[in-house]
């Protein structure tokens, strides 16, 4: 007499709406943050190429070298500067030179702001640019540049102007144009009287 023996086959077992829901939620929640990092990225990219500018320009009585005297003495910006209080050269020599680390105090309506830009470039008579980073450097950039162009015998145009990007930038459009461009061309003209009572 044989024995069959019976194996019990396994049931396929379907899983329930609810360990679906639950399989799909880390993979829609991926998808959602790679679309977030994609735009944040491509937002990012496009503030970079889309910067804000502001420029303001004076004319003053005086030689490059003598309005680059005043613009580069930090020490007696407190006497005449409405709009950069205080500024010095933190780097070790405190000499105004490429890669020099500054502290810079702006002051505006809404009080004083406290930078430490990087100078990009001093140029006696010609140039002094710097570069000031909010945060980690995309979420805001300010390049900041004074240039000195002779226009005439004892006659010279400065101008003075900021190179704006970050992905925060576009939204202070508005209160870059109505509260610092104003400050830009206070401290432009108080830097011609201070030059041109020093000079003539």
């Amino acid at each position: 007499m044989t024995r069959t023996a019976t194996q019990a086959r396994p049931h396929a077992t379907t899983p329930s709406p609810t360990a679906i829901r639950r399989r799909r939620r880390p993979r829609r929640l991926l998808t959602a943050l790679s679309a977030v990092a994609l735009l944040l990225a491509g937002y990012t990219a496009w503030s970079t190429h889309h910067p804000i500018r502001l420029t303001a320009s004076t004319e003053i009585r005086s030689t490059p070298e003598q309005t680059w005297q005043v613009l580069t003495d930090f020490a007696a910006y407190g006497q005449w500067n409405p709009f950069m209080t205080s500024a010095q050269v933190t780097s070790p020599g405190g000499r105004l030179t490429e890669g020099a680390r500054l502290r810079v105090v702006m002051h505006d309506d809404s009080g004083d702001s406290t930078f430490t830009p990087e100078v990009q470039k001093a140029n006696p008579g010609k140039e002094l640019r710097w570069l000031g980073k909010m945060g980690p450097g995309w979420i805001a950039d300010g390049e900041h540049r004074f240039t000195i162009e002779r226009i005439g015998p004892d006659r010279v145009r400065l101008t003075q102007s900021e190179r704006f990007t970050g992905i925060a930038v576009p939204f202070a459009q508005g209160k870059l144009t109505s509260d610092t461009l104003p400050q830009f061309r206070a401290m432009n003209s108080a830097l011609a009287h201070r030059v041109e009572s020093l000079t003539h």
